[in-house]
């Protein structure tokens, strides 16, 4: 069984790592090489189009499991989709910035379209062959694999751009898209898990998983959980800027020390939920997130010294993974069965679109404020946070106990 179980592991990894490197190389690094290549802001704010695929991939996740209730299914539509994935990136290599910017961002546009299906049926295929007592350290793989996929995408390949170029650089993404589904194309499960509801999956169903009390009350956690870091994490690299460090050092400080802490805290976090349950990680974690708030509070009122800088940043992104990971497990915990890839990407959808937006109004407290006005700010959100994810906790633990009563 333990044999069977870490087999499962390396595939979810390099799923995840697949889908994560992409994305961070197209929407991180590609910005930078184009403002050096003197593109107009204009220019660069549509490239941030490409992320669309992944705000509305809920549209087209009740299609998914419509017509993947197996395991072989499941991997059908995951290999599929990362071999699509791979062509339509490896054709961009065909394509200069400088002459078909337009096609190019079109050519994204589906490729990501490509990738979102994957992570649909990849989170699918993870609730539906991990077990409860599994899924904390299957969710420290996904969220370890997209901090990985993010070191690599926005620090190794700006790399390989500068030496080799952009055509080299193609067709590199493309191959380790298709070398990253080779675990799942190797891994053979030794019996199907438990059977998905055969009930018709309708567009509908997208609403239903708002009708369930239980998840409605997931609503404020998935709204507000990030909240308390997510202005920080955004206004890292600007601080950072003001005071006075170059575009190499804070590549470093950020890109490769940073999500390198996060990924190694994201494996390290699976543990601790498994060992201490879903409800009190969730509320735990928020002080790391308090803690890290507060003290870039403390430090932005001094001249922060490099040391002092480097604390913090493991703070931030430590207190990042291991939020990832909770907020992870506890989504994969409420999902409708048949629904899987359904209810989870809709909920991981509403975090995204919570974090884009406190990312915007982060840059406009900033400018109000100062960087002190806005970290105050997020440590006081955070303490807010901590009282109605606790709130929620209890509440909902009531509720669980009230229909077993009932039962």
């Amino acid at each position: 069984m333990k044999e069977d179980l870490w087999r499962k592991y390396p595939v979810l990894f390099s799923l995840y790592i697949a889908q994560s490197v992409p994305m961070s190389f197209f929407s991180t690094v590609v910005p930078v090489i184009m403002r050096q290549e003197h593109y107009s802001l204009a220019s660069i704010g549509l490239l941030q189009l490409v992320k669309l695929p992944w705000i509305f991939k809920f549209l087209w996740a009740p299609l998914v499991d419509a017509h993947a209730r197996t395991n072989k299914q499941l991997k059908s539509w995951i290999i599929l989709s990362e071999l699509f994935y791979a062509v339509v990136i490896l054709s961009i290599g065909f394509f200069s910035l400088d002459v078909d910017f337009k096609l190019i961002v079109i050519l994204l546009l589906i490729a990501f379209t490509a990738s979102a299906t994957q992570d649909i049926a990849t989170d699918a295929f993870a609730i539906l062959n991990l077990k409860p007592k599994e899924r904390a350290y299957g969710n420290s793989m996904q969220s370890a694999g997209s901090f990985v996929g993010s070191l690599l995408g926005t620090g190794v390949l700006l790399i390989v751009y500068h030496y080799y170029g952009w055509e080299i650089l193609m067709v590199l993404l493309a191959a380790f898209v298709i070398i990253a589904i080779i675990p799942i194309m190797l891994y053979r499960y030794k019996a199907q898990p438990q059977a998905k509801d055969t009930k018709r999956i309708k567009f509908t169903d997208i609403f239903r998983f708002f009708a369930l009390k239980r998840n409605l009350l997931q609503i404020p956690i998935l709204l507000i959980y990030y909240a308390g870091i997510i202005g920080v994490l955004t206004m890292l690299k600007p601080y950072l800027v003001d005071l006075g460090y170059d575009t190499k050092q804070i590549g470093f400080m950020s890109g490769i020390f940073g999500t390198a802490i996060a990924a190694g805290i994201s494996i390290f976090g699976g543990f601790i939920v498994k060992r201490i349950t879903t409800d009190k990680a969730l509320i735990i974690f928020l002080f790391f997130n308090l803690i890290s708030g507060g003290y870039f509070w403390y430090i932005s009122t001094l001249t922060p010294t490099l040391t002092q800088l480097y604390i913090g940043i493991a703070l931030l992104w430590g207190s990042y993974g291991l939020s990832s990971v909770v907020i992870y497990t506890r989504a994969m915990n409420h999902v409708r069965a048949g629904r899987e890839g359904t209810d989870f990407t809709i909920q991981i959808v509403i975090t995204h679109l919570s974090s884009m937006l406190v990312a915007i109004f982060s840059g406009k407290i900033a400018d109000a404020l100062g960087y002190t006005g806005l970290f105050r700010i997020e440590t006081g959100f955070t303490v807010f946070t901590i009282l109605i994810v606790s709130a929620v906790v209890i509440y909902g633990k009531k509720l669980n106990k009230t229909n077993e009563d009932i039962a």
